[in-house]
């Protein structure tokens, strides 16, 4: 890896700027939301008003410093508690980059929001206390990100301060976490030495930790590679709405408009329409009113077909010649996110990109123990935060891709038919 020792100046990110999703995860008080409101603080992305706000809540606690954590902990029950209960999301720029950061709960039974959280990053800082090392929550949030397919880790050893600075703690913690995580299959971790709450090694490099020589944490944010989902991968535009002017300038306009989930559309492309299996081509693309030859995820268009063809919302337009599986029976690994238990059986509806179906849960097959990595077959159930493997059969045919090859596509909701609560977030695994 090349370091850079260059100080970027930090200041909005230009309209043409890359744009990072992140997460943080990490065991209770292992400093999650002091990062954060460090890495905003010291970044200058926090304004002046806020920055008084904490001042004023810090100062009623009788604290001499401001509690930076208070920038992400916004709900009451946070705030009493000290803990992070909700994903808070934050949004942020420097001169190089755009983020979106989604600061995840710690404790076990937030699993659901820590998956949330993690579910559409590119990249998961898991915290580590450097005074009690990897432990059983780290190897939890470490299995969730291998699960879910974030391509890059960072691992960021908090509260070197409390521990001296001292290299060799930092290095046994970094050797256990890596050897875990590359097990897991985990494909990039980076180790970073951090004082969340002293600022070192967060934006500004460490005068305390000569020994290191890598980036500080937002040096990597900045640096790492972004568009996991490249454009030359499958393409595929889930249908939103069907748009037809009927204006006398557009008498027989008909227009497919959607958002690219992954890949990249020409005119002249033959596609197919699914579930249907019709096929036509391209004719035209309009992108904000204006027409294009070539247009990308994750790009808003509207897709014209030289056939007048059947096509509502939840159609899938893809390339003729790379159409995913279309069938009504998935094997899939789910996130169960509601109270209520899920159980064979259980009458679902399954919402994939834009279009919804009836839908039974066939068979829980295991249930995944993250302390371990071990499956529990037939369990029975699956309750709030459960991990497990589950068949599902599908009223009409479905057309998805693998998880690992397209998060939009390969990923669904299992929704409760009588009050539209969501049940479970899925990724299809065969």
């Amino acid at each position: 890896m090349t370091i850079s020792t260059e100080q970027p100046a930090r200041r909005a990110a230009p309209a043409e700027a890359t744009l990072l999703r992140f997460a943080t995860a990490g065991s209770v008080d292992d400093g999650k939301s002091t990062l954060v409101g460090r890495l905003l603080h010291d970044s200058k992305s926090v304004f002046a008003d806020q920055l008084e706000a904490v001042e004023q809540v810090s100062a009623s606690r009788g604290q001499d410093v401001p509690d930076l954590a208070l920038l992400t902990d916004g709900l009451r029950a946070e705030r009493e508690q000290g803990i992070t209960i909700d994903v808070a999301y934050r949004y942020f720029a420097t001169a190089r980059r755009r983020f979106i950061l989604a600061d995840t709960p710690g404790h076990v039974q937030y699993t659901r929001n820590m998956v949330t959280g993690a579910s559409t990053a590119e990249l998961t800082v898991i915290l580590v206390d450097a005074r009690h090392g990897v432990v059983e929550q780290t190897r939890r949030h470490a299995a969730i990100a291998a699960l879910l397919g974030v391509p890059h880790v960072v691992l960021a050893v908090n509260k070197m301060d409390l521990v001296d600075y001292a290299e060799p703690v930092f290095a046994g913690i970094a050797e256990t976490f890596t050897a875990y995580a590359l097990g897991l299959g985990v494909p990039e971790i980076t180790a970073i030495p951090i004082s969340a709450l002293a600022g070192d090694n967060v934006v500004e490099p460490s005068a305390a930790m000569d020994w290191y020589g890598g980036p500080t944490v937002l040096e990597h944010l900045e640096s790492v590679p972004t568009g996991r989902e490249s454009a030359a991968r499958h393409a595929r535009l889930p249908v939103q709405v069907v748009i037809r002017p009927r204006t006398p300038e557009h008498p027989d306009y008909r227009g497919y408009a959607g958002q690219i989930a992954t890949g990249t559309f020409r005119v002249g492309d033959e596609v197919k329409v699914l579930p249907s299996g019709i096929g036509s081509r391209i004719s035209g693309i309009d992108l904000l009113g204006v027409g294009v030859d070539v247009a990308s995820a994750p790009q808003s268009v509207t897709l014209l077909l030289e056939d007048d063809i059947d096509i509502s919302r939840g159609d899938l337009i893809v390339p003729a010649h790379d159409v995913p599986a279309l069938g009504r029976n998935i094997e899939a690994t789910v996130c169960h996110l509601a109270d209520t238990p899920l159980t064979a059986g259980r009458r679902v509806l399954l919402k994939h990109t834009t279009r919804t179906v009836k839908a039974t849960v066939e068979e829980i097959t295991s249930r995944l123990a993250l302390d371990d990595l071990t499956h529990h077959a037939d369990p029975g159930q699956l309750v709030a935060n459960d991990i497990g493997r589950v068949r599902v059969r599908t009223a009409e045919p479905v057309a998805l891709d693998a998880y690992a090859d397209s998060r939009h596509t390969g990923s669904f909701l299992l929704i409760d038919p009588a009050d539209g609560t969501t049940l479970a977030a899925g990724i299809v695994t065969d």
